[in-house]
C-alpha cells in the first residue's frame, strides 16, 4: 500500500503542476486508466480495485548519463539483431518524447544515423489527438527507421508513430524500448526489441 500511496501522491503533484492524464501516465509509466484510478482514489471517489498495471521507475538509470549511455548501447545491439535478421538498413532513429529522446539520441549516435523526435499529444475529452514529428530534427520521408521509447504500456502511441511514418513514406524497421509491458513481439507488424518484457500472469 505504501507504493500505491507514493504513486497517488506523485500523480497529484503532477496534476497540480498542470499535467493532464496522458502526461502523468507517461511520467509514471502507467496507463491512462491507472492514472484516473490514482487520482479518483486520492479523492476517495473510487473504492474499486486497482487496474492491472505495473509502474516502471527507471530513474536510477535516467539520472546518470553513464548508465543511460550503456543502456543505449545495449538497445542499439538489440536493434542490430533485427537489422541483420531483416536484412534492412537504418537511416533514422525516431525518439518518442519525452523519455525516449535521450535513448534515441544515443542509439542514433551509435548507428551513425539522423535523429527525429515525435511528440505524443495529449488525449482530450471526447477524442484523441495524434502526435507530430518535430520540425527541428531530421525529416522522415523515405527513411528506414528505428522507433525508440522508454516503455510500451498499451502500444497506442507506438502504433500511431508507425502509422504516421508509413503515411509519410517512411519504413519502420524496428521498435526498441527499455521495458515492454504489452507483451508484444510486433506492433503494427514492426518487430519489438525490449531489454525487459513484463507479462502479467493472473
Amino acid at each position: 500500500m505504501k507504493n500505491i500511496d507514493k504513486l497517488i501522491q506523485k500523480a497529484l503533484e503532477l496534476q497540480a503542476n498542470g499535467l493532464v492524464t496522458r502526461q502523468i501516465a507517461d511520467e509514471l509509466n502507467v496507463s491512462s486508466e491507472t492514472v484516473t484510478w490514482l487520482l479518483t482514489r486520492a479523492k476517495k471517489e473510487d473504492v474499486s480495485s486497482a487496474p492491472k498495471d505495473i509502474s516502471v521507475n527507471w530513474s536510477s538509470i535516467g539520472k546518470s548519463a553513464y548508465r543511460t549511455r550503456h543502456i543505449g548501447i545495449a538497445m542499439c545491439d538489440m536493434v542490430l539483431d533485427t537489422v541483420v535478421a531483416t536484412e534492412s538498413d537504418i537511416d533514422l532513429v525516431v525518439g518518442i518524447g519525452l523519455s525516449g529522446v535521450p535513448l534515441a539520441t544515443l542509439i542514433a549516435e551509435e548507428l551513425g544515423t539522423e535523429l527525429s523526435v515525435y511528440h505524443a499529444y495529449n488525449e482530450q475529452e471526447g477524442g484523441t489527438l495524434k502526435g507530430a514529428f518535430s520540425r527541428n530534427f531530421a525529416g522522415i520521408k523515405g527513411k528506414r527507421c528505428v522507433i525508440v521509447d522508454d516503455v510500451i504500456t498499451t502500444g497506442t502511441t507506438m502504433n500511431d508513430v508507425v502509422t504516421q511514418l508509413r503515411s509519410s513514406g517512411a519504413k519502420p524497421v524496428a521498435i526498441a524500448v527499455l521495458v515492454d509491458k504489452s507483451g508484444s513481439e510486433t506492433l503494427s507488424e514492426v518487430p519489438v526489441q525490449a531489454l525487459v518484457s513484463i507479462v502479467r500472469v493472473d
